[in-house]
């Protein structure tokens, strides 16, 4: 059994009040009722209503809180509390959170990792996507989770006047391969690396990112652009390589790349405006090795 946070702060509060209050007009009650025999029985009683009260208050306490941003399937997004194990231990990172690798997929603190340091398996395929993956290419192929927040926020995005889609989801480690070649005989390795990610470096992979609308600097410059940079904290999503912090992701500013990784996270992520980069948090480079 669990129960959200807020519902196990209310019942804390009513057995505090109730240990307090309801021994102490039991006990008022009996001093002043000059009837009743045998007092020290209700004493009595009344010192076995406040050992009650206090054991099923710490019954309460024992409850687990819900949380709905929790692992789910291979695509974790948020904080996970299951313990350790040695086998997928990697080590830990400069801020001391624990890195693991699991099924070819590198978690740090529970939150599922890629960039230019941490790469997923050539045969990683997400599970828990809105439309099953059958194909290389896949708008919709988006972990479930992440897909109800993203509609959410389209929704009330369009209440306003605001038109966001999506205009790249999922890519597979072959496609996004074929990508970042034809990049770098464009532009050479060095440049390509900036703006492109290497097969198995791609957040598109892990089906947790998409690109939205015009997939340009300009999309910042749009209304849509700016509603995005505000408010996609408030569905769990971040704006994954933020502006000014090139050197850090080792891409570009991109404000139509956006990551799900939970409320929690992205709303500390945000930092009122002054969004923090994922490695910036947990201490971790991103650097091709």
């Amino acid at each position: 059994m669990c129960l959200d946070e807020n519902t196990l702060e209310i019942f804390n509060n009513i057995f505090i009040l109730l240990s307090i209050i309801l021994p102490l007009l039991f006990i008022i009650f009996l001093f002043y009722d000059k009837k009743r025999k045998k007092k020290f029985g209700y004493y009595l009683l009344s010192l076995i209503i406040i050992i009650l009260i206090i054991y099923f208050r710490g019954e309460i306490m024992n409850i687990n809180i819900c949380e709905s941003d929790k692992k789910i399937n291979n695509t974790t997004t948020t904080k996970a509390v299951p313990a350790i194990n040695s086998d997928n231990y990697v080590g830990k990172t400069s801020k001391g959170y624990t890195i693991e690798k699991k099924d070819g997929v590198y978690f740090i603190d529970g939150y599922l990792i890629v960039n230019k340091s941490y790469a997923l398996s050539e045969d990683f395929i997400p599970e828990n996507t809105h439309l099953k993956i059958s194909d290389e290419l896949c708008i919709s192929c988006i972990d479930k989770e992440a897909y109800k927040k993203w509609l959410i926020m389209k929704n009330d995005a369009a209440a306003i006047g605001l038109n966001i889609h999506i205009s790249s989801g999922y890519r597979s480690f072959g496609y996004q391969k074929d990508i970042y070649n034809g990049y770098v005989t464009k532009d050479g390795k060095d440049i390509a690396d900036t703006y492109s990610a290497r097969a198995g470096h791609s957040e598109h992979q892990s089906s947790l990112a998409f690109d939205l609308n015009s997939i340009d600097s300009s999309f910042i410059a749009t209304n849509e652009g700016r509603w995005v940079n505000e408010n996609a904290y408030l569905y769990g999503f971040i704006i994954r390589y933020p502006k000014g912090k090139e050197k850090i992701t080792g891409y570009k500013y991109e404000p139509w790349h956006l990551r799900y990784v939970g409320l929690n996270l992205a709303k500390k992520l945000y930092n009122d405006g002054k969004w923090i980069t994922m490695e910036e948090y947990f201490g971790i480079d991103s650097k091709y090795k």
